[in-house]
């Protein structure tokens, strides 16, 4: 069982999923700088490219909550392979944690499969940074 709280709002909220069209099911928590956790999950719409990611619900969850700055996250897929976080999730991941944030990839039993940092993701990456 994965004791880490960031992995288990991860898990949980992943149960909550709407994917009718794919049934691929997917939570994502993010750990603000203040230690506070975030979830979201993905939510699918008829018209395809309407739905949203699980990552992208999480990060707007924590923006909601006033908080600006990721400290890490967990994505929980649907199968025993590392779902990792789609190009566009990278990018807003990029908004809000810097380069060495951990991205954690778990199963749906809470088992790490893989860890990488942001810049292994989205290496030379375009952040905030770069437009001053």
């Amino acid at each position: 069982m994965n004791h880490d709280p960031v992995a288990r709002a991860a898990m949980a909220v992943r149960a909550h999923a709407y994917a009718p069209y794919s049934r691929f099911q997917v939570g994502a928590a993010v750990e603000a700088t203040d230690g506070r956790i975030f979830a979201g999950c993905n939510v699918e719409n008829a018209a395809y490219p309407e739905g949203t990611c699980a990552e992208a619900g999480a990060i707007a969850a924590m923006v909601a909550a006033g908080m600006r700055q990721i400290r890490r996250v967990v994505v929980c897929g649907g199968t025993g392979a590392a779902c990792t976080p789609c190009g566009g999730c990278r990018q807003k991941i990029r908004e809000f944690a810097p380069p060495e944030a951990r991205i954690t990839m778990i199963s749906p039993q809470g088992a790490v499969l893989v860890v990488h940092t942001l810049a292994d993701l989205l290496p030379d990456s375009f952040g905030p940074g770069s437009l001053s």
